[in-house]
């Protein structure tokens, strides 16, 4: 009764369509067969657990075929001083995914990291993971490709990744030579800053991206902060789907309908702000009393597992199938945060993390820009 009651508290159960394969380890976990109609799989062959290697090979396969690392690090906010030593101790710790963009004005000093960890012969290019973004001033067709070559440039790399539409809002452009990064206001310097929209449709951007594949500069395209609306718009003329929608997730924004949209279009998640307020309170688009860490549920199953809270909503994430791209240039959070693979949390588990969710958005431009594009 024990063993099945233990069971029974600490299974994670998986909805299989034909021709699903499960590889299971055997170390940390027991397979059981539900009744089911049709072939199934099932590879228990993993049986010393998973090491370092694993937190390298775990992937999310994307339309191309890529395989794309499932725990990234995030570059945003991370000081300039610091790009070079962090990107160099991430891949030390593990790490083959970094996530930038031209608006974090950092990608100089992480180029200068990338270029360090290659010449040590720490790691190979066709190891590493590199994605960038598009900046809302480079959305007319005649930009994207100098706004790629200059991201190209400041990582020192022939080739992206992923490249993606940072926001689906276009601005009026912004010369390098005047500002780089351009930032949300047109004149910063201005009396009265402003935003100045420019009606560039998503079509002609996404043209532009897709030329950005044909040309070898990119190998995967994608989006970020798009909605189930946004994307049904751009699939419609899309020659190459976005393989990738980058958007705000965590336990108090869940998007349930939008991951399942986005599944069913074969388009892979990787959710930023994995932790909800603790990026937005220094901004003072949040408090601390926002912090989802701090729940008592997060709390107490990271007690049980003798993990940390942040490891615990970490594996959250994983588990339902997003990647995570979280920031940090503490090598022990490093450290920490990909260190994500010899535990998994139960259904049950699962389900009282997600029901914390509020639809509760930090990183809302209708909030701080006054330009609405999720309601």
């Amino acid at each position: 009764t024990a063993v099945a009651e233990f069971m029974d508290n600490e299974k994670v159960s998986f909805v299989w369509e034909e021709g699903d394969v499960l590889i299971v380890d055997n170390t940390v976990t027991m397979h059981s067969r539900q009744p089911f109609q049709g072939e199934r799989r099932v590879c228990a062959s993993i049986f010393k657990g998973l090491g370092p290697e694993s937190k390298e090979a775990a992937s999310l396969t994307l339309t191309t075929g890529d395989k794309m690392p499932l725990v990234g690090l995030g570059m945003w906010k991370v000081p300039k001083n610091l790009c070079g030593d962090t990107v160099v101790s991430a891949v030390k710790a593990g790490y083959r995914c970094f996530d930038n963009a031209c608006d974090y004005g950092n990608e100089t000093q992480v180029g200068e990291g990338l270029s360090k960890v290659l010449e040590q012969k720490l790691v190979t290019r066709d190891q590493l993971w590199i994605t960038s973004k598009l900046w809302n001033t480079y959305h007319e067709k005649q930009h994207v490709r100098a706004a790629c070559l200059k991201s190209l440039k400041d990582l020192n790399l022939d080739y992206l990744d992923l490249y993606l539409i940072h926001f689906p809002i276009a601005q009026k452009f912004v010369p390098f030579e005047k500002r780089y990064p351009p930032e949300w206001s047109y004149d910063p310097d201005a009396k009265n800053p402003k935003i100045i929209q420019v009606p560039v449709p998503i079509q002609e951007t996404w043209e532009a991206m897709e030329a950005l594949v044909e040309e070898g500069l990119v190998k995967n395209i994608g989006v970020c902060n798009f909605s189930c609306a946004l994307l049904r718009e751009l699939l419609k003329t899309a020659k190459i789907k976005p393989a990738v929608n980058q958007v705000e997730l965590h336990p108090y924004l869940t998007q349930e309908k939008l991951l399942k949209f986005c599944r069913s279009k074969g388009i892979q998640m990787t959710g930023f702000s994995s932790f909800g307020a603790m990026s937005y309170v220094e901004l003072n688009m949040a408090t601390k009393a926002d912090f989802v860490l701090d729940e008592k549920v997060v709390t107490d199953i990271a007690a049980k597992k003798n993990k940390t809270p942040a490891q615990v909503v970490l594996r959250w994430h994983l588990q339902r199938g997003t990647a995570i791209i979280p920031k940090t240039s503490k090598e022990h959070r490093l450290k920490e945060n990909i260190d994500l693979f010899g535990f998994s949390l139960s259904e049950n588990e699962m389900n009282v993390i997600s029901a914390l969710n509020k639809n509760k958005r930090f990183n809302d431009p209708g909030e701080f820009a006054d330009i609405a594009i999720y309601d």
